[in-house]
């Protein structure tokens, strides 16, 4: 586990020393009402009965920017087993899908609810602090768990970390095998227009991937039905790949007013419709394109 300092500059140098204890429950009301800046998930329900059968209540429930389904659990004692309990609500949620849905549909709208993407939901467990086994468990558990540490420092700042994510989550392709499946819809997925891309395509598709994945070992992979987001905390990059076009398209966490425009290479897209998230689109046609957008990754890496 990571360990931070911080450090107040200003005159003599002091160390502002961090609390972390239990989470407690003004934490959790915080969280909640942030949550979508502090996780890019939007809030649905706080202590969700699971039922008289099922005899539980998530700590909080949401959907994130990818409309993916998550469960986030609050660790509340030094000797409370969080990634067992979120995995055991994990479980139930995915057993009750219909359920969610009608969530959705009743507190967002019925749009977003047909839009929910269930090849991998999260799990997100927030403590003040976590063992050397919470981190090894994570690594063998094969679901989208994310770990995060809070510290306190003084009265108004919050340290939010991101301690480890399972390597299913970092890296894996939602259960895409990589053959081709028939669109059920009026666009072709990913996967079919990733299937006819080619060699030179790809090349620019793999050295992107490689390059982005390689910011940093909080970055991991979740590839959509029509699109792939690279994630730290929230999406720095979302990417389609267009065949017929020879492009592969980037939109990131970037806001379009700190850049130079250049026409035929990045676009404002606050105002279009797109796949993922991101108001920042960059075209990548070549290696060379790639090299040249590589700061502004770096850029989205740093914002993310």
């Amino acid at each position: 586990m990571s360990d931070l300092k911080l450090f107040r500059t200003r005159g003599l140098v002091q160390e502002i020393a961090g609390t972390s204890v239990a989470v407690e429950r003004s934490l959790q009301h915080f969280f909640e009402r942030n949550l979508d800046l502090l996780l890019g998930v939007r809030f649905l329900a706080s202590e969700y009965s699971t039922g008289p059968v099922h005899g539980g209540r998530i700590d909080t429930i949401g959907i994130d920017e990818n409309n993916s389904p998550v469960i986030l659990e609050y660790k509340r004692a030094t000797n409370e087993n969080v990634i067992n309990q979120g995995l055991y609500y994990l479980d139930w949620l995915l057993d009750h899908r219909a359920e969610f849905h009608l969530l959705v549909q009743q507190t967002v709208s019925g749009e977003l609810a047909a839009e929910i993407d269930w090849t991998d939901p999260r799990l997100i467990c927030v403590a003040g602090d976590y063992t050397k086994y919470d981190g090894h468990a994570v690594q063998q558990i094969h679901r989208h768990i994310e770990l995060f540490r809070y510290r306190r420092y003084g009265e108004d700042l919050l340290l939010l970390e991101l301690l480890n994510v399972s390597p299913s989550a970092r890296t894996r392709d939602s259960g895409v095998s990589g053959v081709s499946r028939a669109s059920t819809g009026q666009y072709k997925t990913f996967e079919e227009m990733l299937n006819q891309a080619d060699r030179s395509l790809m090349d620019v598709y793999e050295a992107l991937r490689a390059y982005v994945i390689a910011l940093g070992e909080d970055v991991h992979v979740k590839r959509l039905k029509y699109y792939e987001a690279f994630k730290r905390i929230r999406n720095l990059a979302c990417v389609t790949v267009q065949p017929q076009a020879k492009t592969v398209i980037v939109t990131v966490r970037v806001n379009p007013d700190t850049i130079g425009l250049e026409e035929g290479f990045t676009r404002d897209m606050r105002q279009i419709g797109h796949w993922g998230t991101g108001d920042l689109e960059i075209t990548l046609r070549s290696l060379e394109d790639l090299e040249r957008a590589k700061s502004l990754l770096n850029k989205a890496y740093d914002q993310g």
